[in-house]
């Protein structure tokens, strides 16, 4: 047992990095903060701790350290669970996403259970599970997707070949069109905020600014262009950094029919071989380097190795490309010029397709042989909008940034997370390691910061953001890798103790099966529910479902009727790989 809250002395603060002055003054407020307590116990003292601001982002992590375990020396972790650090408050849950929805349809849904979005939280998220169709109609409405015919119904499960179903059967879109369009509810107009992003080495520049008209013009033109160069439905790959161009080269491909092959840029020259030859690209958008810390990487040149057809190549820096291509390779600039004769070429008509059309093939790691190409379909962004809408509160207005890359599935999922919910799309051209980056998040003002545990410990342990106003931001997320406590502490007091909403999933399901949500209570490192209509069960060595409510370490078992979760794979058997062998629960196989 560590140091309890009542026995921080002077002494102690001092060592943890404050002036002897500075020391006696914070522990007047501390103390007042612990007295002020409603009762004695260390979740509501450091309740009150985080309310009245006693820790500030500029005080030494130390400090910060310090006072949270102090706070919880006695709390008994096997009885209790982790400490938490987060509270929702009433006020604040009626003001989000879910917790508007639960307000407008909880009475009418849940009957008198009902109480508010914090109490009902674990009540609705069951509800969702038993009510798929209930839930999604509803969600449906909250994001911006425009039907040019519109499903027969949300879900249709008669054919029992297809364990997840068939969703939104006989509907007919286009997933670019909902991101580009202007709408009255969620509220975008043509001059809304779109797209905000820097170069790095621009750090005192002011951050660039894409409008939601001005994307759909850029986007309009690229798609024009693919028209003239490929043949509808081409897979078309994608190689690049997450760059405003990348951005707009993906939703131009999707707009106009064809399929975004996503490709990481930190793949060897074999790795893109083997996506290029799975996938059957006929073209892939790459750039000349990567740049990172001032230092230049070659990228093209590990594309051409992979033997592709054809390369368009954009400049990592200024307007020209600075490599000399192969004969049937393209520069952006002159890739650009086919649309000079073009009389409309901001204009175009988008390619509607029924709502099960591949619009991307995303690939898991290939850790042993071939990686699996996974199609998303148009459902597949849907998804992960709405797991963005309800558990990490995306909404009208935010600036939402995750450093990432469209060859893994973050890259779409934040891209659709934020054209689908309102949202403005951070980009920071660059590395995200350094002091650029911190920058940019201020600068950018934005609101929701996604992460990956090694990153935030980078951040911590080389101290390159100390200074830097990141108070704007509301939530952060994780993902990627487990994280570690410390550094999740020090991560959430850079903005007065906000949470990190922890997320896990897949590529194959579109979005995270268990989460952390802004309607609960959070611990560091730790999910607090499962995702809004996921069910799912934890089976053990026998494949025997554990009872819900026993705590126990076994394999997960999914439920199948998930919404934007695949159902093929492109070169393996979806059945086999997923389903055979699998346990049934209650008449549905696992």
């Amino acid at each position: 047992m560590g140091m309890r809250v009542a026995e921080v002395g002077v002494g102690e603060l001092v060592k943890a990095g404050l002036s002897m002055e500075e020391a006696q003054e914070f522990e007047r407020i501390l103390k007042a903060a612990v007295d002020g307590a409603r009762g004695s116990d260390p979740s509501e003292v450091w309740r009150e701790v985080v309310a009245r601001r006693v820790l500030r982002p500029s005080h030494p992590h130390g400090l910060h350290r310090l006072v949270f375990h102090s706070v919880y020396a006695e709390w008994d972790e096997s009885i209790r669970g982790p400490p938490l650090y987060w509270f929702p408050s009433l006020y604040e849950s009626m003001h989000t996403n879910l917790g508007r929805l639960m307000e407008t349809n909880g009475p009418r849904l849940l009957g008198l259970s009902y109480k508010d979005p914090i109490t009902s939280y674990s009540l609705f998220q069951k509800f969702s599970v038993q009510n798929l169709e209930v839930y999604w109609s509803m969600v449906l409405k909250e994001l911006s997707v425009l039907f040019h015919r519109a499903p027969r119904c949300i879900l249709d499960t008669t054919d029992k070949s297809k364990h997840g179903g068939t969703w939104l059967p006989g509907a007919v879109l286009n997933i670019a069109e909902c991101c580009l369009l202007p709408v009255s509810y969620p509220r975008k107009h043509d001059n809304s905020l779109a797209v905000v992003w820097r170069d790095e080495g621009n750090d005192d520049s002011p951050v660039n600014r894409l409008t939601l008209k001005e994307l759909r013009e850029q986007v309009m033109m690229v798609a024009n262009v693919l028209d003239a160069t490929f043949s509808k439905g081409d897979a078309i790959a994608i190689d690049m950094p997450m760059t405003v161009y990348a951005v707009i080269i993906y939703l131009a491909i999707v707009l106009a029919g064809f399929v975004v092959v996503s490709i990481a840029d930190s793949f060897a020259a074999k790795e893109i071989a083997t996506r290029l030859r799975v996938s059957k690209a006929k073209g892939i958008f790459t750039q000349d380097f990567i740049v990172r810390g001032g230092r230049k990487f070659p990228l093209y040149s590990r594309v051409v190795e992979a033997a592709p057809h054809k390369v368009i190549v954009l400049p990592a820096i200024g307007k020209d490309v600075d490599v000399q291509l192969r004969e049937q390779d393209l520069s952006w600039k002159d890739f650009l010029s086919h649309a000079d004769h073009l009389p409309r070429l901001n204009n175009y008509s988008p390619v509607y397709q029924p709502i099960d059309a591949v619009t991307n093939i995303l690939f898991s790691s290939g850790t042993t042989g071939d990686p699996k190409a996974i199609p998303w379909t148009q459902v597949s962004p849907i998804r992960s909008a709405a797991d963005a809408w309800a558990q990490i509160n995306i909404q009208v207005g935010d600036v939402f940034c995750w450093p990432t890359n469209l060859g893994w599935v973050m890259g779409p999922t934040v891209l659709y997370a934020s054209f689908l919910t309102g949202a403005a799309l951070a980009l920071y051209h660059g590395s995200p390691l350094d002091r650029g980056f911190g920058k940019f998040v201020q600068d950018a003002g934005v609101t929701v910061l996604g992460t990956v545990p090694s990153l935030v410990k980078t951040w911590k342990n080389t101290g390159c953001m100390e200074g830097f106003d990141w108070t704007k931001i509301k939530s952060f997320a994780s993902t990627g890798e487990t994280s570690n406590v410390d550094d999740d502490l020090w991560l959430s007091s850079r903005a007065y103790y906000k949470p990190i909403i922890e997320c896990c999933g897949g590529t194959e399901l579109a979005s995270s099966y268990i989460q952390g949500s802004v309607l609960q209570p959070q611990a560091f490192g730790t999910f607090s529910t499962a995702a809004m209509t996921t069910g799912f069960v934890i089976l053990d060595e026998n494949g025997v479902p554990y009872p819900d409510d026993q705590p126990c370490v076994g394999e997960v078992g999914l439920f199948p009727l998930i919404m934007g979760a695949t159902d093929q794979l492109l070169n393996a058997d979806h059945e086999e790989v997923y389903f055979k062998g699998m346990p049934m629960y209650k008449g549905m196989v696992c």
